[in-house]
């Protein structure tokens, strides 16, 4: 049997291209049961963002029991652990990570399970162990920037729709065809497959034995809607039980579903509050996934983000909608359920997209602040595919064909002062780069003095591009290290049991802070820049003489500035070997990790302050931006998707009356807003539609705004639980006030 959901989607699905008018409220027993969920949520909070954590119980598919929020009122049933928002142990991607989070929460790591690590390795100590003293010089001086090390892989697009089509058996029979036909003559590439497909029978078989134990058979066939939701759910839970990625992402299945209810409807199987029912209890356990994170993820993401990310389709290769009534259900669940951060609801807009789907999803926007927006058009034409999802917050992934490795990512703005400081890191002057000539030799200087010097924008630039070839270097290796060791110590059993045997492997690298980049440069080559070098000739801030052009104002000067370093360190990293021959992409996103990693970045020649928060993803620093709105939109579409394709992050803010007063002209605009920026091949759009003024009234009285969602990158969060520092970074950005 060919393993083919994508055909099966395209030739069953029931495109919708009316209003929002069939859709339903929350019933009564969803209702009861949120009620007892915001009560945990409740309790969680209050108990420092952590409820409970299991500290005894290694988690895997089938370690614990069942577990229930409500067994009475549940549709849809299972938890991660026994116990709702109770928080399991994965020592097997770093033990010692996992001792550190549990001692943060008033937990111990069990002598049992400490003792296990003596005997068998982990993935973080097995990592360091291949780095050389390279890659650990470039992490320990935060150019190379490491997310906590049992982070794992962080993406991968696996089908979970497969399981409620095809069955366990079925998918287990197909692996073990894959597995016989590894046959002679064997190589290392073989025998490596022979034992991933032989670990992913394993996990199909956990699996099932996990959902025997709520009485579910998944052996058959899924055959109505609950039991296609069900399986779905079973698939996903298998994952999230193993692996605690940052982003545990759900791809699509909104389109998939829907062809289950509506087979129901007609039928009579259910009625329209009956299926949006199913809908809202299956959305709700996805806002209840928790993983054990130790203090330092908190740090760089500001609370506790999971990227449940479900992709509501855009358009198929032959401009066919892919918009179903149950996009809308999902996107009803925001007011059902009330606006939340999770599942990371992302749009796939089309300029084909059926209008009143697109009014909605605007409307939706403007009420909840909650979805992000990302275009179709240009993902399909530049990757071909039209049946992908979003992984994490903006990469494009087929689903269940193409995987994806992803780790660190690079500091662009310590980069650019390693050109300045004849590659001495700026705060503890250690010599990064060793084997690289300069542009210009350092100049002769007197001992102990300190010296004010006048960049030179072709000097500048010519070592900040052998800077950037370097850390490119590095940066390609370090993440072979990352992902060889990952396949070894933390292979992905359960994911990959859900994806083809043979797959395409795509390999993300992560530029950050792109605008504090071209305005430097931009600085020194329109203005007058001065370095003020301490006596070791180290930059320690700079004075900067005239104006210059400032990015996200629609000045081709500066925009294609930012444009000119994607490209060029894009092709850099596509010149090394990734491991398993994956396909190098970059991003430009950096999550909120600006707030913390500005603080380890001295004074940058755009004029801003040592230790200050960098500019958010492909967004400016505070305050530079003097054009509005739209101007601002331009200078973000002129960044090329062909060079950035793991994605470009855009967070967009504006005030409602910019949009206008009447709520149907402000959807109005905001459609045509977002239509006009994709059009011009924009990749990606968060939109928040709020007032400054609110978000300080949070600030100062968290306890008004329990629900308060905002969109910060390629995800949402519960702005009352950012730290404050986040808070106030949130609240300096640029709230648009004219377009």
């Amino acid at each position: 049997m060919k393993i083919d959901v994508r055909n099966y989607v395209f030739e069953n699905i029931t495109p919708y291209e009316w209003d929002k008018s069939f859709l339903v409220w929350s019933t009564e027993k969803t209702k009861k049961l949120w009620e007892e969920c915001l009560e945990l949520l409740k309790k969680e909070k209050e108990n420092g963002g952590c409820l409970t954590v299991d500290n005894e119980t290694i988690s895997t598919i089938t370690s614990h029991k069942p577990g229930y929020i409500n067994k009475i009122l549940e549709e849809i049933v299972w938890l991660q652990t026994d116990a709702p928002l109770k928080r399991a142990i994965k020592p097997y991607g770093g033990v010692r990570v996992v001792e550190w989070a549990l001692k943060e929460k008033w937990y111990e790591l069990p002598e049992r399970v400490v003792d296990i690590f003596n005997y068998t390795q982990n993935h973080n100590d097995w990592v360091f162990s291949v780095y050389d003293a390279e890659s650990k010089l470039y992490r320990k001086n935060h150019i190379i920037t490491w997310l906590p090390d049992n982070y794992a892989r962080w993406r991968i697009i696996w089908d979970y729709r497969r399981l409620a089509l095809y069955w366990v058996d079925t998918l287990i029979l197909e692996k073990q065809k894959d597995f016989g036909e590894l046959s002679d003559p064997l190589n290392d590439e073989k025998i490596r497959l022979r034992e991933e497909i032989f670990k992913q029978i394993w996990a199909l078989k956990d699996i099932k034995e996990m959902a025997l134990s709520y009485q579910f058979d998944v052996s058959k066939p899924a055959n109505n809607a609950k039991e296609a939701i069900q399986w779905i759910y079973f698939a996903y839970l298998a994952a999230i039980k193993e692996q605690d990625w940052a982003a545990m992402s759900l791809w699509n299945v909104s389109s998939f579903i829907d062809i289950y209810i509506e087979k129901d409807l007609k039928d009579w199987i259910i009625d329209e509050k009956q299926a949006q029912e199913l809908v809202d209890h299956f959305v709700m356990k996805l806002r209840l996934v928790r993983h054990l994170r130790p203090g330092a993820y908190d740090e760089i993401f500001g609370w506790d983000p999971t990227w449940v990310t479900e992709s509501i389709w855009g358009m198929w290769n032959d401009w066919k909608t892919k918009v179903t009534k149950t996009s809308f259900r999902f996107l009803q669940t925001l007011y059902n359920l009330w606006p939340s951060p999770e599942p990371n609801l992302t749009v796939l807009w089309s300029k084909d997209l059926p209008e009143n789907f697109k009014k909605f999803c605007c409307e939706v926007s403007i009420d909840t602040s909650s979805i992000q927006f990302e275009n179709d058009d240009v993902m399909r034409r530049c990757r071909w595919w039209d049946d992908y999802g979003i992984a994490c917050c903006v990469s494009y992934q087929e689903i269940g064909k193409r995987i994806q490795h992803f780790w660190a990512r690079c500091n662009l703005p310590k980069t650019l002062l390693l050109a300045l400081n004849w590659w001495r890191e700026e705060e503890h002057w250690t010599q990064v780069i060793k084997s690289v000539p300069l542009s210009q030799p350092l100049p002769p200087r007197d001992k102990g003095a300190s010296s004010i010097e006048i960049l030179d924008y072709d000097e500048v630039l010519a070592n900040f591009k052998k800077a950037m070839s370097e850390v490119a270097r590095v940066y390609a290796k370090t993440m072979y290290c990352i992902h060889y060791m990952h396949d070894k110590y933390y292979y992905e059993k359960a994911q990959m049991a859900f994806v083809d045997s043979n797959y395409w492997i795509d390999i993300a690298y992560w530029v950050a802070w792109i605008s504090i980049i071209a305005d430097s440069l931009s600085a020194i080559k329109y203005a007058k820049v001065k370095a003020i070098r301490n006596e070791e000739g180290i930059t320690t801030n700079f004075e900067i003489v005239w104006d210059f052009p400032k990015y996200w104002n629609d000045d081709d000067k500066v925009d294609n500035i930012a444009k000119e370093i994607s490209s060029y360190f894009s092709k850099e990293l596509k010149k090394y070997k990734a491991y398993k021959n994956a396909n190098p992409t970059l991003s430009l996103l950096t999550i909120t990790s600006n707030v913390m990693y500005g603080k380890s970045t001295w004074a940058t020649p755009d004029g801003r302050e040592s230790w200050l928060p960098f500019a958010p993803w492909a967004n400016p620093m505070h305050w530079r931006d003097s054009n509005w709105a739209i101007a601002s939109l331009n200078s973000v579409a002129k960044l090329s998707y062909d060079d950035v394709q793991d994605g470009i992050s855009n967070t967009f803010s504006i005030i409602p009356k910019s949009l206008w007063v009447d709520k149907d002209e402000q959807i109005e605009n905001l459609t045509s807003l977002i239509d006009g920026y994709f059009i011009k091949n924009a990749h990606h759009l968060n939109v928040n539609v709020m007032n400054r003024e609110m978000l300080i009234d949070a600030f100062n009285n968290p306890e008004n705004y329990p629900q308060l969602t905002i969109r910060v990158s390629g995800y949402a969060v519960n702005f009352v639980r950012l730290s404050k520092a986040h808070q106030k970074e949130v609240i300096e950005r640029t709230f648009h006030e004219k377009m």
